[in-house]
């Protein structure tokens, strides 16, 4: 920055012998805008940014939870969920969480019932360079309704196989991946990264230096 001001100065110099003020206004203009589009520059490409927006998309796009809980014989349940939507760094440092829809079809000893239950997830966002991925490490289940509200206790008995499957899935399926093929910036992503952050409202790619 030192240096930018001793060139700066000197431009000041040589336009006011040479071309008066208005001149020297001009030209100083002109490379106010440069030196702030550099600077503006370098900023950008020291990281990426993922909105909760692009989270979802991805999240909508790719999803395909359907998975057999339960104990065989005596409690099992098949479970659908749909409709994610993340919530970044909003209610913990750190943390995601996921709300959504879960369809469960319920087989006990006593016959079939169904259930339509709101979910509320959350996890540890890592990012894997080698893959260029963001997976949504240990997650679990924070809280649940059921309607209709009768199946609530039949519900809460599957819950820890859920978060059984919850925690495996998510483990193996990406929340996002970096596409080359998307953008240039996703490109430079791909190729920089060196890990993740959390931030209200956004993950944050950070790029080595």
């Amino acid at each position: 920055m030192r240096k930018t001001h001793v060139i700066l100065g000197r431009i000041n110099d040589d336009v006011t012998d040479k071309n008066g003020t208005g001149m020297k206004t001009k030209i100083l203009a002109a490379i106010a805008v440069i030196v702030t589009m550099t600077l503006s520059g370098c900023n950008k490409f020291t990281e990426y940014q993922l909105s909760e927006q692009d989270v979802n998309a991805y999240l909508q796009k790719h999803n395909d939870f359907k998975k057999d809980i339960g104990v065989p014989g005596l409690m099992t349940a098949t479970m659908t969920l749909s409709d994610l939507n993340s919530q970044i760094g909003r209610t913990e440092p750190d943390k995601i969480r996921l709300s959504g829809n879960a369809r469960v079809n319920i087989e006990t000893l006593f016959g079939s019932q169904q259930a339509d239950v709101k979910l509320t997830l959350q996890a540890q966002p890592y990012y894997d360079k080698a893959q260029g991925a963001i997976y949504l490490k240990d997650m679990h289940l924070v809280d649940y309704q059921v309607q209709p509200e009768k199946l609530q206790s039949t519900f809460k008995a599957l819950t820890p196989y859920l978060d059984q499957s919850l925690k495996s899935y998510f483990d193996q399926k990406p929340a996002y991946v970096l596409d080359p093929q998307r953008s240039q910036s996703e490109a430079l992503a791909k190729k920089l990264a060196k890990g993740i952050e959390v931030k209200p409202g956004e993950l944050i790619i950070p790029f080595t230096g």
